[in-house]
């Protein structure tokens, strides 16, 4: 599949990139020793580039070959995992970087080829206004012309570039990859508004904004893989934590243009911000995640940015930590830094006159909260919803609302699928959830 990329879309020679820095600083982790290496030469650059591949286990070529698809869409081949690899993703890597829930994998039978799609889409909240966002394409190196297709949704991150179309620092994504594309499926994700490459800000759960990001990343995966020789089978739709809710509000936009869906398995998905909000804010537990303070601060300023509500992070937060909140949202604080800047609880972030409205939801911010929830709508695709036990972000209940609700409205069949045990927090789940929702899928393909 990498050698027949250059012929099929007539690469040619790889461009000189403008900026080297950038190209540079885009290909490794974003470690801040790192940016004393600016001053490198050329010949510096590619040959500490090339050492820091060798140990990566992502392996790219010495400059990236970017081929125009059309309609603003430009493909990247950014490198390859090799089977060994997405193996050691699936033992080692998950046990050290996300959790150590005990996880029967399938093992990858395939090396795995990346491409970094960047394409154009429209920022529905600010009228359409035209934009450019990024996402990644990964196609199984089989030989094979057709494959089945995962769509996935990544969660909460709090940097730019912690995103799909940068794998080695997107563990999560590491694991769609090793867990699907390593058995056969092409994965294709979004990075999002705001995230990867995107120069917006962050449209942090912003719901049109989302789905669009996830569509137009589908439509444009769907034509590099056609410029590929490669096309598509049936799609399914997954995604942990925000991306839970992006996978069902994408579900809906999906149903919504007649796009089908054979299943749909969101993880550990906060389905109503509003519940889930008031739920932080007064009834708040021990055993709450430390980042949820975090989240809202994100969020906050995201809707004062796509909604239009100037002065809502200034209403909402107190003096204190506006300042922390506003250098999160703009990529100025990551971890670990940021623990340092917010307090425990949310409810001590936020002014007493805001916390006030919350409950009855009085004002245009939850107005938008309630109305970005992301189950009501009577589907037509199946949904395997899975939560956590003792989750400690995601309360069961809230995870749960889709298969109540699908059920009342005599929808398409929504199983709600509890991952138990003490190890079934957050991350555990996920990890859990990702080799059941792999056999569910695959029982898709054999009907």
């Amino acid at each position: 599949m990498v050698e027949e990329f250059h012929d099929r879309l007539n690469f040619g020679k790889p461009q000189r990139p403008e900026n080297l820095r950038t190209l540079f600083f885009s290909w490794v982790p974003s470690w801040g020793w790192m940016e004393d290496m600016a001053s490198l030469t050329r010949p510096g650059i590619l040959l500490f580039t090339h050492l820091c591949l060798l140990t990566s286990g992502l392996s790219r070529t010495a400059e990236p070959a970017v081929a125009r698809i059309g309609e603003g869409i430009t493909c990247e081949r950014i490198g390859s995992y090799s089977v060994d690899r997405l193996n050691q993703v699936l033992t080692t890597e998950v046990r050290q970087q996300l959790s150590d829930y005990p996880v029967a994998y399938s093992r990858a039978r395939h090396g795995v080829t990346l491409y970094r799609i960047s394409y154009r889409s429209v920022i529905p909240e600010l009228g359409n206004r035209s934009t450019v966002a990024s996402g990644l394409l990964a196609i199984p190196e089989t030989g094979g012309k057709q494959f089945p297709v995962i769509s996935y949704q990544h969660g909460t991150v709090f940097s730019k570039t912690a995103v799909p179309s940068r794998p080695e620092e997107s563990m999560e994504t590491r694991l769609m990859l090793a867990q699907f594309a390593g058995q056969g499926y092409i994965v294709v994700a979004a990075d999002y508004f705001g995230k990867g490459s995107s120069q917006e800000t962050d449209s942090y759960l912003a719901k049109a904004s989302t789905q669009q990001a996830c569509l137009d990343m589908l439509r444009s995966g769907k034509r590099a893989s056609e410029k590929l020789g490669v096309h598509w089978g049936p799609l399914f739709v997954t995604g942990w934590s925000q991306g839970g809710w992006a996978t069902m509000v994408f579900l809906n936009k999906l149903e919504s243009v007649g796009i089908p869906v054979t299943a749909a398995a969101p993880i550990c998905a906060p389905m109503d911000l509003f519940a889930i909000i008031n739920h932080w804010i007064h009834s708040p537990s021990e055993t709450d995640s430390v980042f949820i303070p975090e989240l809202i601060a994100l969020q906050l300023h995201a809707y004062e940015c796509y909604y239009k509500l100037k002065g809502l992070t200034l209403t909402a937060i107190k003096p204190e930590y506006h300042g922390a909140a506003r250098d999160l949202y703009e990529n100025r604080l990551t971890w670990p830094g940021l623990l340092k800047k917010f307090p425990r609880h949310l409810a001590s972030m936020l002014n007493p006159d805001f916390i006030a409205t919350s409950s009855l939801g009085r004002g245009k911010y939850w107005e938008e909260v309630q109305e970005n929830q992301a189950y009501r709508w009577r589907s037509s695709t199946p949904v395997h919803d899975y939560y956590g036990e003792v989750d400690e972000i995601v309360p069961p209940f809230v995870a749960e609302l889709p298969a109540g609700y699908q059920k009342v409205m005599g929808g398409a069949k929504t199983t709600a699928v509890e991952v138990t045990g003490p190890n079934a927090n957050h991350h555990g789940t996920f990890v859990d959830a990702v080799a059941r929702e792999k056999k569910w899928f695959d029982s898709f393909l054999k009907k």
